[in-house]
């Protein structure tokens, strides 16, 4: 079985196109978390709040972030896919974060294979709503579990996401090459 955090790439052209494996999903409550071990997607646990995924949720490939984990990517969909599909995406924003004082920021991605999605290259082309549900998800997800704290910081543009993308492949070089 492929491990698809170290086997597979970040992208067929990162930093401008990732690969997003999907953990999370749109309209859940359930947080899933992808166990290189096993390789495979576990229930990591039940979210305490009663709030869901804006959008499907996981991790790109062959990067490690500040937070010490694979980096994180919210990709933008219609609709749900399933826990370990891999989702080919453009980044278009990064939301800087701060989980119980570690950096945690999250890239913002759009699937390339949706025309829906065609007209959303940056940040600005967010709507303020979109960009709302997604800060109020990540500020109060972990409201109801005891000592945790998340604050997002602020929003970020195309660009800024894919230097993060671009740190965070270097971060796994460095670490795991």
């Amino acid at each position: 079985m492929v491990n698809l955090w170290e086997e597979m790439e970040t992208g067929p052209d990162a930093p401008d196109e990732i690969y997003a494996v999907v953990e999370c999903l749109k309209g859940e409550r359930n947080k899933y978390e992808y166990d290189k071990d096993i390789p495979g997607v576990v229930l990591d646990r039940v979210l305490h709040s009663n709030v869901h995924y804006p959008s499907d949720y996981g991790f790109i490939p062959q990067t490690y972030y500040d937070d010490e984990d694979p980096f994180d990517v919210l990709v933008l969909v219609e609709d749900q896919t399933f826990p370990g599909c891999v989702i080919e995406a453009r980044p278009v924003a990064l939301m800087e974060m701060d989980d119980d004082g570690e950096k945690d920021d999250k890239v913002i991605a759009v699937p390339v294979e949706d025309p829906r999605y065609d007209h959303v290259q940056d940040v600005e082309d967010l709507t303020d709503q979109q960009k709302a549900e997604i800060s109020e998800f990540f500020e109060t997800y972990k409201n109801l579990e005891e000592g945790k704290q998340t604050e997002v910081l602020g929003w970020e543009d195309a660009q800024a996401a894919k230097d993060a993308v671009e740190h965070a492949m270097d971060l796994y070089e460095e670490k795991f090459a």
